[in-house]
């Protein structure tokens, strides 16, 4: 489809320039932010309301998922997440383009992924300069993470990044460039530190019989 054809959403999830104003987004985004608010006042001991509330903003959601408040969320139907996604507190998800999550996935406290871009040039960011009232001055990268992968807290995920299975990405880390499976990997911008691998397990050193599977 051409992109003239497309209507704003197509070409926003297609990642081209689009109108972030455009009515059917401004529509989409209202709606993720009333469930989030409502989401973000219910009770903590109201699980199966959370649970419903969850279903609505993320309708391409796996099983077994648990979210703590507070939610921010550009749309919602752009995130696509496995089987027991853990989010922790004060995350955001800007889901302009797709934001695909795998299975077992634990996010701790203010995690950022974000997928919107703007123009490097001012004049290109300032949408007075689009006499035509177009307005395209917005346009964005898909992020995927893996399966079994640790994201700890205050770590911005940028768009265009891939990040491989079962592996942790450090506290404070800005990852800006994909990241392997397998890997500790940390910092600003985030880069690999080294293999995780069986030397790591804890529940030995600890005197823990590990779970059977």
């Amino acid at each position: 489809m051409e992109s003239k054809n497309k209507s704003q959403k197509e070409r926003m999830i297609a990642g081209e320039f689009y109108n972030p104003v455009d009515r059917e987004l401004l529509l989409a985004r209202v709606r993720a932010r009333y469930i989030a608010d409502k989401f973000n006042r219910s009770r903590a001991w109201n699980i199966p309301y959370r649970n419903r509330l969850i279903k609505k903003l993320f309708p391409n959601g796996g099983e077994g998922a648990f979210f703590e408040p507070n939610i921010r969320v550009e749309y919602g139907f752009n995130v696509k997440f496995g089987k027991n996604f853990f989010m922790n507190f004060d995350c955001q998800l800007l889901d302009v383009s797709p934001i695909e999550i795998g299975d077992n996935v634990m996010f701790g406290p203010r995690v950022t992924v974000a997928t919107p871009m703007h123009p490097l040039v001012a004049e290109e960011r300032n949408i007075s300069v689009y006499e035509d009232g177009e307005h395209d001055w917005e346009y964005s990268r898909p992020v995927k993470i893996g399966n079994g992968v640790w994201v700890a807290s205050s770590v911005t995920i940028c768009g265009g990044v891939t990040i491989g299975d079962n592996t942790v990405i450090a506290a404070g880390s800005v990852v800006t460039r994909d990241i392997p499976s397998g890997v500790l990997a940390g910092g600003v911008p985030c880069k690999v530190i080294r293999e995780i691998t069986r030397d790591d397990l804890m529940f030995e050193k600890h005197g823990i019989k590990p779970p059977v599977k």
